[in-house]
């Protein structure tokens, strides 16, 4: 249990707070598909029933197991956005079914190492993957219940699977004999795109609190009952939110869960395996959007550039969030530009400490780098000893306390190396390296897994990116590390040019000098038609070592 003596919420107990104020308001509008807070909350109890005749629930009390350790069943959820993820999110929950993101780009292997190391009893996809999983279910013998959601891909059931609506359709929503505790798990995998990817295994209070709402990251005050949670949804007037990254992304379910804690309206795009800018904004237009989330430069420019086209009215918009990657001091100014009043809002976080940062740019004030901490966040020394004062010396550990994950699951190695206890306080380490300035903003530099050491310097990859993306050519770049007799590792830029544009090496470096250091600089340019990242927009910082490498 948690050390605080606050009282402790659940993930579906705060939804239901919610649904009780507001059982009528639109929850979630998918192009002509419109769901209101009550329907999801019904929907979801149905759901919730189907696992729980099929044997699936909590078997093991969290006070009985380490923090590696899971006694629950785990659900993979391998669908794109929509109403069907939000409910099986909730769904999950109210049967004390741990639910898990599936990353619907994986390919077999990919697939088969994720809902293997997750030991996953069950799995909800779209019918478009259902060759995927038919692959490899023979290789999972655990994976014993199949729901199956129809889309237009025109794939049949797989044997032994049912489908989604009629396991709605049929299923009553007959109150469960388990009682959903703060105790049960909420898990997260990681990306995988600097190594495998790791369950991460939050109890559902403190990632509520972490990362859902239920906490205010900077002031530290907390709902006190689900009493409050009613009351602040109640008074919320219905804002309307389009989120653009898919739910398999952490900060994505983030922002549904506190949209739907806090009485917003989700807006999804109905292009749902893309980013379709006149789509966007078209559903922007109609729905009178009042704040757009992104993940980074990858999702901002074609937006963007919808926007400009003025295909459809945005003035609706009063800002746009960003989350999980880099939006880079250019973009931002663009999007200021072409909307005045707009307000950037920057949040900082990651699938092990929920937010942590953040920053708003606006019209005369746009940067990229420099955060306000939250109320929990550090910065700790390199030999992970002592905490650091803020104007402290050096380079640091981004590091935080209160309402962090038990641990990755089945592994205890990895979980005691990223929980350090200091001075008596249990942290966790994302993997950023930062400083604690003496104004006590904290300066982001970037991931020590990507970070670049050549000629003995520490080279921060997203600092040479932000660089290069400023040029007017180029559309997207990934700054890596490649094997270097001379220098150990030299720095090398993989470029993605904008359609149309062209731009030689030595113009791009220039450029990048006006801004970094010349050590920092790229030793090396390559091009390639698009840059690789996640469906949520994250760099794939492995595929773009092997172009870096590949041309050596």
């Amino acid at each position: 249990m948690s050390a605080s003596d606050s009282p402790e919420f659940t993930l579906v107990g705060a939804a239901d707070a919610a649904v009780a104020a507001l059982p009528d308001r639109e929850l979630i509008i998918i192009g002509d598909r419109r769901y209101t807070y009550g329907q999801v909350a019904e929907r979801s109890k149905r759901l919730a029933a189907y696992l729980h005749s099929r044997g699936l629930g909590a078997h093991t009390e969290r006070d009985g197991l380490a923090g590696h350790e899971v006694g629950q069943d785990l659900l993979g959820i391998y669908a794109y956005n929509g109403n069907e993820y939000v409910e099986s999110l909730l769904g999950s929950f109210r049967a004390r079914v741990a639910p898990f993101n599936v990353n619907y780009r994986y390919v077999k292997s990919e697939l088969q190492y994720l809902l293997a190391d997750a030991g996953a009893t069950a799995l909800i996809y779209h019918a478009v993957f259902a060759p995927r999983v038919a692959e490899i279910r023979a290789e999972l013998p655990d994976l014993r219940v199949l729901i199956q959601i129809a889309d237009d891909s025109g794939n049949p059931l797989l044997d032994g699977a049912v489908d989604y609506e009629t396991v709605i359709a049929e299923t009553a929503p007959e109150p469960l004999p388990v009682q959903p505790s703060p105790d049960d798990l909420y898990v997260l995998y990681t990306g995988g795109t600097t190594g495998m990817p790791k369950g991460v295994l939050w109890r559902q209070h403190d990632i509520y609190m972490a990362g859902c709402g239920g906490r205010d990251v900077n002031s530290g005050v907390a709902v006190a009952s689900y009493d409050e949670v009613r009351e602040r949804a109640a008074a919320n007037p219905g804002v309307k939110l389009m989120l653009l990254p898919p739910l398999m992304h952490g900060a994505a379910q983030w922002a549904v869960l506190t949209a739907l804690t806090s009485g917003q309206t989700i807006v999804f795009s109905p292009v749902v395996d893309r980013i379709d800018g006149a789509e966007i904004v078209r559903a922007i237009e109609r729905e009178k959007a009042a704040i757009v989330v992104v993940v980074g430069d990858a999702m901002a420019r074609p937006l963007l550039a919808a926007v400009k086209s003025k295909v459809a009215d945005v003035s609706s918009l009063v800002a746009l969030a960003n989350g999980g990657a880099v939006l880079s001091p250019t973009i931002k100014q663009q999007w200021i530009d072409a909307l005045p009043g707009l307000a950037v809002l920057d949040g900082v976080g990651s699938s092990e400490t929920g937010t942590q940062l953040s920053h708003v740019s606006a019209a005369g004030f746009v940067s990229t780098g420099t955060f306000t901490a939250g109320l929990d966040t550090r910065v700790v020394s390199e030999d992970l000893g002592s905490v650091l004062e803020a104007g402290h010396d050096g380079i640091g550990w981004l590091a935080k306390r209160k309402f962090t994950p038990l641990g990755y699951k089945g592994d205890p190695v990895k979980t005691a190396a990223t929980f350090p206890v200091i001075d008596g306080v249990r942290f966790v380490l994302p993997g950023d390296r930062a400083r604690h300035l003496e104004s006590g903003s904290i300066e982001l530099l970037g991931r020590d897994a990507v970070t670049i050491n050549s000629g003995g310097e520490k080279i921060f990859a997203e600092e040479v990116e932000i660089a290069i993306s400023s040029h007017p050519s180029v559309a997207d770049v990934l700054v890596v590390g490649r094997p270097s007799e001379r220098w150990g590792q030299e720095v090398v830029a993989v470029v993605e040019l904008v359609e149309g544009a062209s731009a030689e090496p030595d113009e791009l470096v220039n450029h990048a000098a006006e801004s970094v250091a010349r050590y920092k600089l790229p030793k090396a340019v390559v091009f390639r038609p698009a840059i690789q990242r996640s469906p949520a927009g994250k760099a794939d910082y492995r595929w773009a070592r092997e172009q870096a490498v590949a041309t050596d």
